[in-house]
């Protein structure tokens, strides 16, 4: 698969532990020596400002995508490629998608979360087949991904639909991972005669 430009959705606090900076860090730089373009959230602080300090620092193409009045909380980064400012949170979900070949997530909280999944059930729904990866720092994602199989376990989820989001657990995995992803096609509907 052609991987021109991934998205990374992670956090705007660096987290309690340095293993996410470290995570953040050596994804950007990798992403940057692969000649692959990062579209982030566009801030400068936390999980994402260090991720896009790595990426330029390795001479990476960064376009962030940020609303305008998230401007006093979320400092745009001022070194960026390309800031692409947006009217909302969903204009700037939007434009990532769009400016995306594939998706990655770090670390984070409700904000990351919510990007995900958003971007899983566009995918549940046929909306797009890109890929999806997970990077489990230390383990971060490992409660996310049993919440999912408990899903499939209560009905609520087609147990195919669990190859939607990969799991890794190194950032040597993730392009690896994002190459080989194959999204399922599985109708969404539990317990409807499927036409």
């Amino acid at each position: 698969m052609e991987l021109s430009r991934i998205c990374v959705y992670c956090g705007s606090s660096a987290g309690s532990s340095p293993d996410f900076a470290a995570a953040a860090r050596s994804l950007g730089g990798a992403l940057a020596r692969s000649g692959i373009a990062l579209v982030y959230g566009g801030a400068a602080v936390g999980l994402m400002g260090v991720l896009a300090d790595a990426a330029l620092a390795a001479g990476g193409r960064v376009i962030g995508v940020i609303p305008r009045d998230l401007f006093s909380r979320e400092v745009p980064h001022p070194g960026l490629t390309e800031l692409v400012e947006v009217g909302s949170m969903h204009e700037r979900k939007q434009a990532m998608f769009e400016l995306a070949d594939a998706f990655v997530a770090l670390p984070g909280g409700l904000g990351t979360l919510e990007e995900l999944t958003e971007i899983a059930t566009w995918a549940q729904l046929g909306l797009h087949g890109k890929p999806i990866v997970t990077l489990d720092v230390g383990g971060y994602w490992a409660p996310f991904h049993t919440f999912l199989r408990s899903a499939v376990g209560n009905g609520f989820m087609k147990e195919e639909n669990l190859r939607l989001i990969a799991n890794v657990g190194a950032v040597g995995e993730v392009l690896p991972a994002l190459r080989a992803y194959s999204a399922p096609r599985v109708g969404k509907w539990i317990g409807l005669d499927e036409v």
